[in-house]
């Protein structure tokens, strides 16, 4: 029965050598874990075969010991193997940050390896102690007097020598080189070396024909790449093996791979132009000497950085993509071809694996790339006010388009029977009775929706009331005014800053607000509505220009008079020409679909126009309608202060509504 104390083992080539350690009969494997990571190592566990086998150790490798306790290190007298992986695998990191968790976590698992009477200390290093080596650089070489470019460079080079130098534990090293997904599953849990270029090839495959596009590019030197379960397989037999102690072994691609076949690799993943040729310094050998002494000069470097900043590329992988040493694996192979593990895949056998996965669950504008068939295509839309009118004829409609419309409102049986229609035509749909005048019920909403679904993509904030009375029927009713901001307004902004940070995070995310073309032609009688509506125009207006640079955009439908249970109060409307719900539920889909800034009619835009033109001229016209049309019976008030017989309306006033159809008057 073998024994190991593992640290590192929830990072990514940790997790996939824990899985390997647990399945050996016997083994009882010790992670060290922080209190903060165990939940982590718990799920981790959960689902490997032989997941009991692994035992959480609660420590730190910043501190003395790794944290443990006498009864902790006690119980781990005599392992058979202390691996130590832990270690910062981060270019952009500081020197501080580099010296502590390399230099110095190395130091305090040895002393933990002495402490206990380790059998083998298994130093997990990397091809970077080589740095800028020139010529081969073979597994029994280490201090050639190489320059060490950069923090990781030269604390990676000192844990090593660490371990070297130390004689109270036989050693063994590992040295990596840069390491991705698994070349069968593609599973990564980072963004690192060439992962930070595949937002770029993204971007430039998803554009027409651009895969045909032959580039010519200088050639840019030599990269080295393995997939993770190779060198999580390589280890796991090299561990376990017999007669290697103070050996170190190369885990990295017996040939130096060109930099521009690694992104003809990647490129031709994501669909992006490929190299079709490389230009080596002997056919521009004036160009190359000028790029390279321009590359000398600051303001060249800063641009370089600026560039690269901006693609989301850190500046300093660029520095180190490639690698001058070339790294010698001649006795690493022969020791794991004895041992039954066949050399590292080619990258371009499994590079479309790789970019599948990444775009899948690491590609951070995965949210906002478009779908097959329909842009609505498993997009996840909430809707407010679905249990009915525009809101039910919406949902169906995002439904029926491949969309999972997320059903909000109140009435929870009409939400039932909105979500048991949709089920029944062949989509998907979920719901939740939620007050939206409530942060609370807001709040307790949103967690459930984002606990429920992988992400939320839109918002149709359609929910409304709408009071009609004029303003001298309304001098002791400023709770109409409340009641109708409460609904209209706060609720959406509630709504929309409770989902912002979720959107924000994904990069993506669009919001539809109804508005109403009220607020385009300031109708009489219709205070207390346009304000609110008016307000949250404004609101979306301001938050769209924070938000946009976060992948966050809205859109506000000015929707004209539309034939739903909110105007049913007032009678006279049953003569006007009006929107259906399903019209209406047209225009969202175009805005959900297209994400245009507005959308409106000619009539609401026309109005606009002719109040910025003539103001005067549209208060006249405005006070006459006023005249025309009366207070509904719906709006009380005492019957000297109404201006006709309630809802009796003047053939001018019948005029008036066809002449101007979808107007609230």
């Amino acid at each position: 029965m073998a024994s190991y104390l593992l640290t590192g083992g929830t990072g990514f080539l940790g997790r996939h050598l824990l899985a390997r350690l647990v399945q050996r009969p016997g083994a009882v494997v010790h992670v060290l874990v922080r209190p903060s990571s165990l939940s982590r190592l718990e799920r981790l566990t959960a689902g490997l075969e032989g997941g009991e086998r692994a035992v959480p150790l609660l420590g730190d490798i910043r501190q003395e010991l790794l944290g443990l306790s006498e009864p902790a290190l006690d119980a781990l007298a005599g392992a058979d193997h202390v691996v130590h992986l832990a270690a910062l695998y981060d270019m952009t990191a500081t020197a501080a940050d580099n010296e502590d968790l390399n230099v110095g976590g190395t130091r305090r698992a040895l002393d933990v390896a002495a402490r206990i009477g380790a059998g083998v200390f298994h130093h997990v290093s990397s091809i970077a102690v080589a740095g800028e080596h020139r010529g081969s650089y073979t597994e029994t070489m280490f201090d050639e007097g190489q320059e060490l470019p950069s923090p990781y460079h030269a604390t990676k080079f000192e844990a090593e020598r660490l371990v070297r130098e130390q004689s109270a534990v036989p050693w063994r090293v590992y040295r990596p080189s840069i390491v991705v997904g698994d070349s069968r599953t593609g599973q990564m849990d980072k963004v690192d070396g060439p992962y930070y270029f595949l937002p770029l090839l993204a971007s430039i495959g998803g554009l027409p024909g651009m895969r045909h596009v032959p580039l010519v590019l200088p050639d840019l030197g030599d990269s080295n790449v393995v997939p993770v379960d190779y060198v999580a397989d390589a280890m796991d037999a090299l561990v376990h093996a017999d007669g290697l102690d103070g050996q170190a072994f190369h885990l990295a691609h017996p040939r130096p791979q060109p930099l521009l076949h690694v992104y003809n690799a990647l490129a031709r993943a994501a669909g992006a132009p490929q190299v079709a040729v490389g230009l080596t310094r002997r056919l521009l050998p004036a160009a190359t000497v000028t790029l390279g002494l321009a590359g000398r000069l600051p303001g060249v470097t800063r641009a370089a950085e600026v560039t690269a900043g901006r693609l989301g590329i850190p500046p300093s992988v660029l520095a180190h993509s490639t690698f001058r040493p070339v790294f010698a694996t001649d006795r690493t192979r022969m020791v794991l071809h004895e041992l039954g593990i066949a050399p590292p895949p080619e990258l371009p056998a499994y590079a479309q694996t790789l970019y599948d996965y990444w775009a899948a669950h690491l590609d951070p504008l995965r949210a906002r790339r478009r779908r097959n068939g329909s842009p609505l295509n498993g997009r996840t839309v909430v809707v407010t006010g679905a249990s009915s009118g525009i809101g039910r004829a919406a949902a169906l409609k995002i439904a029926e388009r491949g969309g999972i419309p997320l059903l909000l409102a109140r009435r929870t049986e009409e939400l039932e029977k909105v979500q048991a229609e949709i089920v029944a035509a062949g989509g998907r749909a979920s719901y939740y009775s939620v007050d939206l005048t409530s942060t609370e019920s807001i709040d307790a909403c949103v967690q459930q929706m984002l606990a429920e679904h992988d992400g939320i993509d839109m918002l149709v904030n359609n929910a409304g009331r709408s009071i009609r009375r004029s303003i001298r029927l309304s001098y002791d009713r400023f709770h109409d005014y409340e009641r109708t901001m409460a609904l209209n307004y706060f609720a959406p902004v509630r709504l929309v800053l409770a989902l912002l940070p979720h959107m924000a995070n994904r990069r993506f995310g669009h919001i539809v607000n109804i508005s109403s073309i009220g607020v385009q032609t300031n109708v009489p009688r219709f205070s207390a509505y346009v304000a609110s509506k008016a307000a949250l125009d404004a609101f979306s207006r301001v938050a769209a220009t924070e938000v946009v640079g976060d992948g966050i955009t809205f859109t506000t439908i000015h929707m004209p008079l539309v034939r739903t249970p909110m105007i049913a109060p007032t009678s006279m409307y049953d003569r006007f020409p009006t929107l259906s719900p399903d019209q209406a539920a047209d225009m969202i889909i175009g805005a959900l679909e297209r994400q245009p800034k507005h959308v409106g009619t000619r009539l609401g835009t026309s109005a606009v126009v002719a109040t910025a033109l003539a103001p005067k001229v549209v208060d006249a016209v405005l006070h006459t309608a006023y005249l025309l049309f009366p207070d509904s019976t719906a709006a009380g008030g005492d019957a000297s202060q109404r201006t006709e017989t309630p809802e009796a309306l003047s053939r001018g006033a019948l005029v008036l509504s066809r002449l101007l159809p979808g107007v609230h008057w």
